[in-house]
């Protein structure tokens, strides 16, 4: 029954109907005269009038926290006005907002009670305008008392379910504004999952490669550290190179996660020749070849995913290969074909999760291409893993 309401809000309202109530108030005192409906003593009529007003704008002071409360209030101000004697009064606005309080902030019950007492409250005032309040007065039949009854039922249920009508209208319009509130908010959480997301496979991405990299040159060195000491010194150097780049990235992610509005530089197609580097440091050559040539500048998000997929596909070669890669690109007019296979060594066991299709990395490959409008395809043929990817590209810059 009682809403929540802001103090400022509460405090607008108790000082709006108070200033209606102190204004309106010896208007409707003036407008009848003192000595006006059923109570001959002036005092008396003049009191009425005054509780009537203060029951009325009682109810628009708690409006909006209690609409319930106030529709009440306004029945009984309305009540000790007709007992009063009195017709319709200048205080009576009052009512007209109170019915707006309720179809605007009320409950689904109280939003009917207020429509009904709309309703009800225009035949009331009728009946007690024609019977009591003299409208009638001067009509010569019952046919004129009808048509006089019938027009003021009329105006009643318009000026009543006008103002009823209008709160409906503005709740309608703050269900809107919620609805969309709410869509804004279900998107900002997406947008943000979504980061987090492509923050994680980027990560992903980089850890994975990079220990990939540093574990088959400390293999390496420490089979050479007898026979060839001064490869292993260079396998080291290759281990920290890897780890201190791997690192930077790294400390780049998470700053992107602590502010998101900073983004960082993505890798681009010139840093695929650092890849290959680090790739032939951990003891496999890549054959590559690019034909045709890209016709300009692709756009970054091209660039990004071609970057990406590359490295998933060398550290799944580099975990599960025997150290013969080929790599295929091809930059046509309207999309970049990319292609990466190896041959599976015998020590990766059936290749595991990278036979399937199933693994991280290849679901990571997959989301990366699907991100940018294109597919890949990554399976086993023979004794050979194949990662096949069409990337749609719009006009180079």
């Amino acid at each position: 029954m009682i809403r929540p309401l802001s103090r400022t809000a509460l405090v607008l309202d108790i000082v709006g109907a108070a200033l209606l109530f102190v204004i309106l108030t010896p208007f409707s005192v003036a407008f009848y005269g003192p000595g006006a409906g059923t109570v001959s003593n002036p005092v008396a009529s003049t009191g009425a009038i005054a509780v009537s007003g203060l029951l009325m704008f009682g109810g628009v002071a708690i409006g909006r926290l209690a609409p319930a409360l106030a529709l009440a209030a306004a029945w009984a101000g309305a009540i000790v006005q007709m007992l009063a004697g009195f017709g319709p009064l200048p205080i009576d606005l009052a009512i007209l907002l109170i019915l707006y309080a309720t179809a605007a902030w009320g409950s689904r019950a109280v939003l009917w009670w207020g429509f009904g007492s709309a309703l009800f409250g225009a035949f009331v005032a009728a009946l007690y305008m024609v019977f009591i309040g003299g409208v009638t007065a001067g009509a010569t039949n019952g046919w004129d008392q009808l048509t006089t009854g019938t027009l003021l039922l009329v105006l009643s249920i318009l000026a009543l379910g006008f103002a009823w009508v209008c709160g409906l209208l503005w709740r309608v319009v703050l269900r809107a504004r919620n609805t969309r509130t709410a869509q804004l908010q279900a998107e900002s959480l997406a947008a943000e999952e979504q980061e987090r997301v492509r923050i994680a496979r980027d990560m992903h991405d980089i850890v994975a490669h990079s220990l990939a990299v540093v574990i088959a040159q400390a293999d390496g060195a420490r089979y050479a550290a007898a026979a060839q000491p001064e490869m292993a010194g260079e396998a080291l150097t290759t281990i920290a190179q890897t780890a201190r780049s791997a690192l930077s990235d790294v400390r780049l992610l998470l700053t992107q996660m602590r502010h998101r509005q900073g983004e960082g530089p993505q890798p681009t197609l010139a840093d695929l020749e650092t890849l290959f580097a680090q790739v032939r440091q951990a003891g496999i050559e890549p054959r590559i070849t690019v034909d045709p040539m890209p016709p300009g500048e692709p756009p970054g998000a091209i660039q990004l995913a071609v970057y990406r997929i590359l490295q998933e596909a060398l550290t799944n070669a580099i975990r599960h290969g025997d150290g013969a890669v080929d790599v295929h690109l091809a930059w046509l007019p309207d999309r970049v074909d990319l292609q990466v296979r190896n041959t599976v060594g015998k020590g990766a066991g059936g290749t595991g999760a990278i036979s399937t299709g199933g693994g991280h990395g290849v679901i990571g490959m997959r989301e990366r291409a699907q991100l940018v409008g294109g597919s890949l395809q990554a399976e086993r043929h023979g004794t050979q893993f194949v990662v096949q990817a069409s990337l749609p590209i719009g006009e180079p810059a």
